[in-house]
């Protein structure tokens, strides 16, 4: 029971590495809070649901009042609300530029802005963001997705300066092509999602994709006490695409 006594707020939980992270981080003991906008995803668990949208500022700090109020404190956070976009800059239209930005990093700036008072009362807590590869590494068909995630990447090693002295980490982790409903929308429409599937699998040196669980497992591993001496790192789980 690796998290037995903490108290964890995870966001975009309804869905993919989000809820396999709540699964996981529930068998290992921990109090859970929810976050998601879509709020029918929450009532599978035994948690304190939490619906907000991360783009607004005032919802994500009602969610976590009432996350900390509901768990009697804080003592982690997990950022894994996210959303895809495909396109290279100049076919990305401003609205949906503006879009991805607001959720992909702005989304994940509000969480922690509004949760960081919390975690530096709690003494010892820790934030995973969960940026990607493609913050690491470029993707020149997703412009618009790189950009916030690469910037998910240095807000995490910025704030882990910010708030060390507190005994608060932050740590990002970077997920390659996860196996999930968000990923299948980049294949599913090609013209032949077979080949476009293999394709994207063959960057990576495993030559798969991905698991949710995967992912969850590292995360677990961030915001557990084994990684008591790991903070301001953008861990790679990305079967070997950014291994160079």
């Amino acid at each position: 029971m690796k998290l037995a006594g903490r108290r964890i707020l995870i966001t975009g939980a309804a869905s993919g590495i989000g809820r396999a992270s709540a699964e996981l981080f529930a068998s290992e003991g921990a109090a859970l809070a929810l976050l998601d906008r879509n709020d029918q995803g929450l009532a599978d668990f035994d948690a304190i649901p939490c619906p907000a949208d991360v783009t607004d500022v005032t919802a994500v700090a009602a969610a976590i009042a009432a996350a900390t109020s509901g768990l009697g404190g804080l003592d982690g956070v997990v950022n894994c609300a996210g959303k895809d976009q495909l396109g290279r800059l100049t076919e990305v239209a401003p609205a949906d530029w503006n879009e991805i930005i607001a959720v992909n990093l702005t989304g994940a700036a509000n969480v922690c802005r509004a949760a960081v008072p919390c975690l530096q009362a709690a003494r010892g807590g820790s934030i995973v963001n969960v940026a990607s590869g493609a913050g690491l590494f470029p993707l020149p068909e997703r412009t618009a997705y790189c950009a916030p995630k690469a910037g998910r990447v240095m807000v995490s090693k910025t704030l882990a300066s910010a708030v060390a002295d507190a005994g608060v980490r932050v740590n990002a982790v970077c997920p390659g092509a996860i196996d999930t409903p968000m990923l299948a929308g980049s294949y599913q429409d090609a013209p032949d999602p077979a080949a476009e599937k293999a394709m994207i699998q063959q960057r990576y040196l495993l030559r798969r994709f991905g698991t949710a669980g995967e992912i969850a497992a590292a995360i677990l591993f961030l915001s557990s006490a084994d990684a008591s001496y790991i903070t301001g790192t953008a861990m790679a789980v990305d079967g070997g695409r950014t291994f160079y």
